[in-house]
């Protein structure tokens, strides 16, 4: 099989790492595979923290929900939604200035822009990701870093144009992990559509689920009073508390973002 398509099939997020350290050499050709990413009319949307300091890593591990294999990872990688350093780059370029002589107003970044940059951080991640497995080197997403924006505003001296949209834990994996079955997907059928958006009804959430129900919850263990997968991944994702925690600090991000666009007109 084409090597490509063989690391991408055989991915799995990895959390326990051997105590291999990844050379400098390896780290520097995997941020250029991140940064070949596509990018929205190639403005490069976002920046890259690698975070080294123990003690920050240490704490990440807290403001993450508790995930000890954090501080663990030899290789972390913060990405960031940047609209920040265009902004600034059209101040010092005078864009204002030649808006105010044509007559056009300087446009402010909006919801659009926010998410436009998210978009080019998470591509830039996800060839980070690829780029890591071809050589050997696991990967873990850690979406927490959404969460508890104000600490993580602070610790990395975040500007308000600036959003922590994901970040990547690497490390060469335990042996132990190796030859591990992979997690199961939903079926393509229940993913994948043509031409027009596809409502699954009862039955076509019973194929959805049909492997994960035989693999996931042959004995039937539901987190607390769940009898079903449905009840089972509210309980445990859509409605607990580190998701009312990730709303809470997006909602203030926008709102830091809102209010930093709106100071500037």
């Amino acid at each position: 099989m084409n090597p490509v398509i063989d690391s991408i099939l055989q991915r799995r997020s990895v959390r326990a790492y051997s105590d291999r350290l990844i050379p400098q050499e390896e780290r520097e050709l995997i941020i250029q595979c991140a940064m070949r990413a596509p990018t929205a009319g190639n403005m490069m949307l976002y920046s890259i923290i690698e975070v080294t300091d123990h003690d920050k890593k240490e704490q990440l591990v807290k403001t993450c929900d508790n995930q000890p294999f954090i501080a663990k990872a030899p290789f972390v990688l913060l990405f960031l939604a940047d609209m920040q350093r265009w902004y600034d780059y059209y101040r010092l370029s005078g864009v204002p200035q030649l808006c105010r002589e044509q007559g056009r107003s300087f446009k402010q970044p909006e919801e659009s822009d926010l998410m436009l940059a998210c978009c080019d951080a998470l591509i830039a991640a996800q060839n980070t990701v690829v780029a890591a497995e071809s050589l050997g080197i696991g990967s873990c997403y850690i979406g927490d870093i959404m969460e508890n924006y104000e600490v993580h505003r602070k610790m990395f001296q975040l500007p308000d144009l600036v959003f922590p949209i994901t970040m990547l834990c690497l490390g060469y994996p335990k042996d132990a992990l190796l030859g591990k079955p992979l997690t199961p997907r939903f079926p393509k059928e229940s993913v994948v559509f043509t031409d027009t958006y596809q409502r699954l009804d009862e039955r076509g959430f019973e194929k959805m689920f049909d492997e994960r129900i035989a693999r996931e919850f042959a004995s039937g263990r539901y987190l607390g009073d769940a009898i079903n997968p449905g009840q089972h991944f509210y309980l445990k994702k859509t409605g607990s508390g580190f998701m009312r925690e990730m709303r809470r600090s997006v909602k203030t991000a926008l709102a830091a973002w809102n209010s930093a666009s709106e100071g500037r007109k």
